[in-house]
């Protein structure tokens, strides 16, 4: 019988919110597919036979012990067709789906808005613009702060779940920064490590077309070309910056300027030790970052889309949590000791709270966070709000609006 394709390792897996459809929830975060399966509870031990060694005889196998049945053939072929019409699947069928994908990508003059009109926020221009001066940069209970002198940190989430930290970070931002560019560090995702993505693309939102620094990100990957994916397909995907474009333009105008960059985790720092400049590549990229902004960007300001700590059973925990509970408070602790070194300035104080344990706290904005300090020492983080949120009923992440002075 022939082998099993391998199952993509990229999927993202959660528990099926849907109560009467009780299972595994899979889906594909990079957008090569719009599928989305949920498969049964009884099911969920075959994925391990998708490893690209076992053969259908071995599925065939378990699912005769598993049901006692000898005709299982209809039901290992439905599975197997499943995950093969959906993508999941390292395949012809797949490789497919994924040129076409990041060839439609390339070939775009523009990002397209991804997030709008479907959860993240409204498609129609004035619903936007309503929504975000009469709620999201509505001052009123504002925490008060001083103009940011070199930038702020926003949340990533969604804004509906953040929102309040989205406010006070934002409304830190001077309004003589309009005409500057706006520096945005994203948390990739999706992205390889060690690596940062960059685009020359506008970003495109309801209110319009935000400009990419196109000389800026040149510069950036002429100067470190081996840590530089320019054009990086992850940007079509990602919502830690797009988030943030939104806001900038709702202050600023649909023409703000900036200069996004999504930077991808700091593995090889979090697995063996020592700083992440000690990959070359990285110590060539954050070299070009203070060398741009030392000349052509020593106006810039500075915003970074960066949420915090992830835990729960969303996030392969075994337990359920929730904001403010016992182990939250644990956490907030934790969290706030390493805001507490963003005040101090410190990149080294900083990333020794983070890297232990390879990060079990998954700050997955711990790499704009570190990349920041390191192209602006001088700067120093004032928290203006602290807030933990339940993305699901089992699963808590951490955020928080920091001014950077």
């Amino acid at each position: 019988m022939p082998a099993l394709p391998r199952l993509r390792y990229d999927l993202d897996f959660m528990p099926s919110p849907l109560e009467e459809r009780p299972g595994l929830l899979i889906r594909d975060t990079y957008g090569f597919s719009d599928a989305t399966l949920i498969l049964p509870p009884p099911l969920l031990p075959l994925l391990r036979l998708f490893d690209g060694e076992k053969d259908e005889r071995e599925l065939h196998y378990a699912l005769y012990e598993m049901t006692g049945e000898l005709d299982v053939a209809p039901v290992a072929r439905h599975l197997i067709d499943s995950l093969d019409h959906a993508g999941f699947l390292h395949n012809e069928r797949y490789e497919q789906m994924r040129g076409a994908a990041l060839e439609a990508f390339a070939a775009q003059p523009d990002r397209p808005a991804r997030f709008s009109g479907n959860g993240g926020y409204p498609a129609d221009q004035q619903q936007l613009r309503t929504l975000m001066m009469e709620r999201y940069l509505n001052p009123e209970g504002a925490a008060g702060s001083q103009d940011a002198r070199y930038g702020v940190a926003a949340p990533h989430v969604s804004p509906e779940g953040g929102w309040e930290s989205y406010r006070d970070a934002y409304l830190a931002l001077p309004r003589e920064a309009d005409g500057r560019t706006f520096v945005v560090l994203g948390t990739s995702h999706y992205g390889p490590p060690e690596r940062f993505g960059l685009t020359r693309k506008n970003y495109t939102t309801p209110f319009g077309a935000a400009q990419t620094d196109r000389e800026a990100a040149e510069f950036l990957q002429r100067r470190a070309p081996a840590a530089v994916e320019m054009e990086d397909y992850c940007h079509a995907i990602e919502h830690s910056i797009e988030f943030q474009i939104v806001f900038l333009q709702a202050l600023f105008g649909p023409e703000v300027k900036v200069l996004p960059v999504l930077c991808g985790p700091f593995a090889r720092s979090l697995d063996q030790g020592g700083l992440p400049e000690e990959d070359a590549g990285v110590a060539a990229f954050l070299d070009a970052l203070r060398e741009w902004r030392a000349g052509a960007g020593r106006n810039a300001f500075w915003v970074l889309g960066v949420d915090m700590a992830h835990i729960g059973g969303r996030y392969g925990d075994p337990f359920e949590t929730q904001a403010g509970d016992e182990r939250m408070a644990e956490v907030e602790e934790r969290d706030r000791a390493r805001i507490a070194a963003l005040a101090g300035g410190s990149a080294e104080d900083y990333w020794a709270l983070v890297q232990p344990n390879h990060d079990d706290l998954r700050w997955c904005g711990s790499a704009p966070l570190y990349t920041f300090l390191r192209a602006v020492p001088e700067a120093r983080a004032e928290l203006l709000r602290y807030q933990q949120w339940n993305i699901d009923p089992q699963s808590v992440v951490s955020f928080a609006a920091l001014n950077f002075q």
